[in-house]
């Protein structure tokens, strides 16, 4: 989907995004509200360890986000919106950030590998539940994260057997991001994600493997840029 595209949707899922979040505060003030809508994008490098690195290390591709950012600023505006007994909590937490459900139907990474050596992969990696933790604030914001995932990719090789590999899996990262302005930031991170082992070859979607002997851990570089657009809607 293209970032002209998500700015149309972008207000429809931010409206429910905000009804869920600040029910029932939002349901009796019936106003505009205006809230940043973060887009990310960037290069990644996958490591697909086992088989796959031993014949290339490095794999390349894209990552992608898309999250709403209320930070203390936002929260301290619309208070009103916030349930009174949810309120003091949500003002001391200084920012909340979370993803609409629609996003889930987003790839968060790409993987766009040509053939430059022996090996070549294309495909996309889904996360449908996620959850993080901010360790310190913005300007300069170092957080975990984790969720589940499922992964689609095609390999193909002069070395390797052909590989269509589907697998759920699940997933812990480190972000660190910096702020350079209230609409441009830029972070770097790295991702560790497992999955049920998969062999190599054209049957390995109905087959297990050993841990070392075909897909089980990706390991996944990354840089994003985020540009922070406001996006207005109606409760």
């Amino acid at each position: 989907m293209t970032l002209f595209s998500w700015r149309r949707a972008a207000p429809r899922a931010l409206a429910l995004a905000l009804l869920c979040l600040l029910w029932p505060g939002a349901a009796h003030a019936q106003r505009s509200v205006t809230a940043p809508v973060d887009f990310a994008i960037g290069p990644a490098a996958f490591f697909f360890f086992g088989p796959v690195f031993r014949d290339q290390p490095v794999h390349t591709g894209l990552t992608l986000d898309v999250e709403a950012v209320l930070d203390t600023e936002w929260l301290k505006k619309n208070q009103a919106l916030i349930p009174r007994q949810y309120r003091a909590r949500a003002l001391k937490s200084g920012e909340i950030r979370f993803a609409p459900a629609v996003t889930a139907l987003i790839p968060e990474a790409l993987i766009i590998s040509p053939k430059y050596k022996n090996t070549g992969m294309y495909g996309a990696t889904w996360k449908p539940l996620g959850v993080g933790l901010a360790l310190s604030p913005s300007p300069v914001r170092l957080s975990l994260d984790a969720g589940l995932l499922l992964t689609y990719a095609y390999l193909y090789s002069d070395t390797l057997p052909a590989t269509h590999f589907l697998r759920p899996g699940a997933r812990l990262g480190v972000d660190l991001e910096f702020q350079l302005s209230r609409s441009f930031l830029i972070s770097l991170g790295w991702n560790s994600a497992l999955y049920v082992p998969q062999r190599l070859g054209p049957g390995g979607v109905f087959e297990l493997a050993r841990i070392d002997d075909g897909f089980f851990h990706v390991g996944q570089a990354y840089l994003q840029f985020h540009f922070r657009v406001p996006v207005t809607t109606r409760l």
